[in-house]
């Protein structure tokens, strides 16, 4: 008999290792089968509860408690907390699952997987056998139900739990409680925390101030560069300091009593400006600051006093640096130095007439380029053309004037000038200008003297006006003259008149410069207004054209005009030349300067242009240098061949010592001289002071001497005979070097030091030559070199000196006097390094880079920075640090 309580016989207990696994694996089911009962119970009243708290979040992140006052918070909380209070009071109802309900639930889920387990398998493995222990065949039925018992065992498990939500909630709104706390998390955004803690918030809020608002502020002159000046709007007095004419501002904004019983007392430091039109909510107060300033804000929070320093803005200081300098073409540089507070705003040179009268022209007005800074302390250089006004060359009192952007100015004295004309080497073309400019300045006093000049230059055809057409327009402008009733009759005689002083003058190269001017001047003009890159592009090209019309018919002008013989020995000096591909050049990176937005490069191209192109004209239009100048260039080149004679019978002195001092000399030593004298200068010479002289001297040195070798060839005398020669060339050479001097006197130029030095010891060469002491002779022979060489040196100098008095300085495109004669003594620098090809322009080496602009040298730093950050060999710590310098660019 089988016991199915487990209180019958324990016959059974004694059974297989097998049963007592089951009985484990038994009693774990037993233990999950509770545990999924008793979900089952509690999890419906835990989802109430977890509903109400979803409910509170949704409620809170969509802002309930923001609106809500404190009271109203704490009732909504007690109403939720009561809430979930009853819907989680059933759970202290809850029972433990006993073993048969355990047991019960493993047979209900084995017979719905496996209908082969239908007998109820957990509970058949707790029956223990009651009766019939003592009979074997009893035992062994026990024993085989056992072990199928345990069979069952092992193939149970436990289902999840089903605690039946759908049938409880058969509309689903746990989802839409879910749902809509999400949603509200959305809502709230990065103020879900705060929007929970409101829920707890129950103090009461502070109640609000007044409904308006006061606001000051103090906005400096936009010249001042100066940024605004907050006023704290506290109840405190406050000091402060602003720039003259700087506005205050107070904007008072709300409605009610409280902004209207709000007051402003100014006193007379401020004047009241015009604001922005009153509202109903908005009031605003401006006053400028012309001095001491004091402003009482009266509000009914408090009263409140600000007091204002006025900074005050000083006129502007200028100061004229030298008179006009006059170029070559008649135009003229003017020169300034300005100071100001806070900058230049405009600049001009002021002309007026010295007598009171009548022109049919306006006086011209001479816009002058802006100082860089307001400092004072820098030039400010601007070219004026005013070769076409007929003003030009008339006497008129200049001054300049600037002005700040408070309208303050600062003026120069007054000063008497002849404005710079256009020089006409034509005598007849310099009259017809001056009878255009008399004419057009003062038309009632000097019209019938400019009548009776143009008269007069009709009496006698042959010798004034050869030319038939000339003749024509000559007579065509006085008949026209003497008829004219009007104003515009007159001017249009004027231009006829300055028509044919260009056309005799220049023939058609007038029209083409003035077209050049124009290109130049719409160019620079749109550059200096930012114009777009086509309109910049267009007027680039325009300005090509313009130039190589300009250089073709310069050209062909040069080709048509006979050279002066004097200037025929200077073609074949190295000089510095601009050539059409560089002004191409020029022009394009002005384009591509634009292109990039580097306005400041592109002015700068243009203002190199213009300056090249001006030097250009004032060579073409002096032609020839004066006499003065050949003269120095000559002397100049007479003093370079000196040292290379000198240097020529140093080295023949020098060689001739040394010969008796070694082996016993052959026979026939005149037929070697005559293959040696014109390579001497190729073999070494171990002289003092050889190494201080240049490569080029050098080369030129031996040139001279291998000249002087061929007039020494088939001379085999030796000793005394043949110093005592080479003594008659160095006096010879010396008396030359005093004639040179002499020369340099009379062309107004001051001796110099090293010349007479020079002197000096070609005497002292000259005497140990004839003595046959060849030691001291090449001693006084190389004191005498670097005499020459100091000499050369001098005479540049003044040269460039002289030069620059006379407004001929060294200029873009043209070379410094003297420079050609100093190339022949000097291409080595003190270390000997070559100096040919560097530009020597005053003493000064000019560095490679300094015409640079600042775009131009960062990008070529930044590409140097990358080329190194490519080469592997480099050390890594090198790379490194180019890596980091790339990274903070």
């Amino acid at each position: 008999m089988i016991d199915r309580d487990g209180f019958g016989d324990d016959t059974g207990a004694t059974g297989t290792d097998t049963g007592q696994a089951a009985a484990a694996r038994l009693d774990r089911l037993v233990a999950q089968a509770r545990a999924a009962s008793l979900w089952e119970q509690a999890w419906p009243v835990l989802w109430r509860g977890l509903g109400i708290l979803l409910l509170f979040l949704a409620l809170s992140w969509a802002g309930l408690w923001l609106d809500l006052a404190p009271l109203w918070r704490q009732i909504g909380l007690a109403v939720l907390a009561i809430l979930l209070i009853v819907a989680l009071l059933p759970l202290i109802h809850l029972a433990r699952p006993d073993r048969r309900v355990a047991l019960a639930r493993l047979d209900r889920e084995a017979a719905a997987r496996d209908p082969a387990l239908r007998h109820g398998p957990a509970s058949a493995a707790q029956d223990s056998l009651a009766v019939g222990a003592a009979d074997p065949g009893s035992r062994t039925l026990w024993a085989l139900h056992q072990r199928r018992a345990a069979q069952a065992v092992a193939a149970l498990k436990v289902g999840l739990p089903r605690p039946g939500m759908t049938r409880r909630d058969p509309y689903a709104l746990r989802a839409g409680i879910v749902v809509a706390a999400v949603a509200s998390l959305f809502v709230a955004g990065p103020e879900w925390r705060q929007r929970i803690g409101a829920a707890f918030d129950w103090h009461e809020a502070v109640a609000p101030g007044p409904n308006f608002r006061v606001d000051g502020w103090i906005d400096p002159p936009l010249y001042t560069r100066l940024p605004p000046l907050l006023i704290a709007m506290d109840g405190s007095d406050q000091h402060l300091r602003a720039p003259v004419n700087a506005q205050l501002i107070v904007r008072i904004a709300g409605q009610g009593r409280a902004a209207a019983n709000t007051t402003l007392t100014p006193n007379a430091g401020l004047t009241p400006i015009p604001g922005q039109e009153e509202r109903p909510d908005l009031r605003e107060e401006r006053y400028r600051i012309v001095g001491g300033a004091d402003l009482v804000i009266v509000t009914p929070a408090g009263r409140q006093k600000l007091t204002v320093e006025a900074i005050p803005d000083r006129p502007p200081e200028v100061t004229a640096v030298g008179g006009p300098e006059v170029n070559g073409r008649g135009t003229f540089n003017l020169t300034y130095r300005a100071k100001d507070d806070y900058g230049i705003s405009s600049a001009e040179g002021v002309i007026e007439p010295l007598k009171a009268g009548r022109s049919l022209a306006p006086i011209p007005r001479i816009n002058l380029a802006l100082p860089a800074d307001a400092s004072g302390e820098t030039d400010t250089k601007t070219l004026v053309d005013l070769t076409d006004s007929p003003w030009s060359g008339a006497r008129v009192r200049y001054q300049i004037v600037v002005k700040d952007e408070a309208g303050q100015e600062g003026r120069t004295k007054d000063t008497e000038i002849t404005l710079p004309a256009r020089p006409f080497r034509d005598p007849l073309a310099r009259a017809l200008a001056e009878d255009r400019r008399r004419l057009v300045t003062a038309p009632d006093s000097d019209r019938l003297w400019v009548q009776g000049a143009l008269d007069a230059l009709l009496v006698a055809p042959d010798m004034f006006t050869p030319q038939p057409p000339v003749f024509l327009g000559l007579r065509t402008a006085t008949e026209r003259l003497r008829k004219a009733k009007t104003d515009a009759d007159l001017i249009d005689v004027a231009d006829l008149l300055w028509e044919m002083a260009l056309k005799i003058e220049d023939g058609d190269l007038s029209d083409a410069e003035k077209q050049l001017r124009q290109a130049q001047d719409r160019l620079k003009e749109a550059i200096e207004r930012n114009a777009p890159d086509d309109e910049i592009k267009r007027l680039t090209q325009d300005l090509k054209q313009a130039l190589d019309k300009f250089l073709s018919q310069m050209a062909e002008k040069q080709k048509s005009q006979p050279r002066d013989p004097g200037e025929k020995g200077q073609t074949n000096q190295p000089s510095k030349t601009v050539t059409p591909e560089d002004l191409d050049k020029m022009i394009q990176d002005m384009a591509e300067a634009m292109k990039r937005g580097d306005t400041a490069e592109a002015q700068r191209l243009m203002e190199q242009l213009r300056n090249i192109l001006e030097n250009l004209q004032t060579a073409e239009k002096g032609g020839k240098s004066d006499q003065a100048s050949r003269e120095m260039q000559k002397q100049m080149r007479d003093l370079d061949a000196m040292t290379r004679e000198q240097q020529g019978l140093r080295d023949e002195t020098y060689k001739d010592g040394q010969e008796p001092r070694g082996s016993q000399r052959p026979s026939n030593r005149g037929q070697q001289q005559q293959g040696q004298q014109g390579n001497r200068g190729q073999q070494g010479r171990p002289q003092q002071g050889q190494g201080k002289q240049g490569q080029g001297q050098q080369g030129q040195g031996q040139q001279g001497q291998g000249q002087q070798g061929q007039g020494q060839q088939g001379q085999g005398q030796q000793g005394q005979g043949q110093q005592g020669d080479v003594g008659d060339r160095q006096q010879a050479l010396r008396q030359r070097l005093e004639d040179l001097e002499q020369r340099m006197k009379e062309n107004g130029m001051r001796g110099e030091q090293g010349l007479s030095d020079a002197e000096d010891a070609m005497r002292e060469a000259e005497n140990a030559l004839k003595q046959g002491d060849a030691d001291e002779a090449v001693d006084a022979q190389g004191r005498a070199l670097e005499g020459l060489k100091k000499g050369a040196e001098g005479m540049a100098q003044q040269m460039q000196e002289m030069a620059e008095g006379q407004g001929e300085g060294q200029q873009d495109g043209g070379q410094q006097p003297g420079q050609q004669g100093q190339a022949g003594t000097r291409d080595d620098d003190p270390l000997g390094r070559p100096t040919k090809g560097r530009d020597m322009s005053d003493g000064r080496v000019r560095v490679p880079t300094a015409d640079e602009s600042a775009v131009q040298r960062a990008r070529r730093i930044m590409e140097e920075l990358r080329r190194k950050l490519g080469d592997p060999t480099r050390p890594r710590e090198e790379l490194d640090y180019f890596e980091r310098l790339l990274r903070r660019n």
